[in-house]
């Protein structure tokens, strides 16, 4: 899986967002706040990922368990592909 390309990482008073290239049916989205490992898998899916390659890039960034890494990665898939982020 990877991202769509219609959204960008903008960081702008310390917090990162993911930011809309273009609108929707002429109507702007609004940006996506991300945090710390949001923003890791963000950048990942740049390239094609599946889930256990994101899981392992949470396992390499953080001291956590693997079922931790597994139910963040699952959590954040869901939101952003109910969104309609993901190629």
């Amino acid at each position: 899986m990877k991202l769509n390309e219609t959204y960008m990482i903008r960081e702008f008073n310390g917090s990162i967002y993911a930011v809309a290239v273009e609108s929707r049916d002429g109507v702007p989205n609004k940006p996506i706040i991300l945090n710390d490992t949001a923003r890791i898998l963000w950048e990942a899916l740049s390239d094609e990922r599946t889930e256990a390659e994101l899981v392992e890039t949470l396992l390499r960034e953080y001291d956590i368990q693997r079922e931790t890494a597994e139910k963040d990665v699952a959590e954040f898939l869901s939101v952003i592909g109910k969104a309609g982020l993901l190629a």
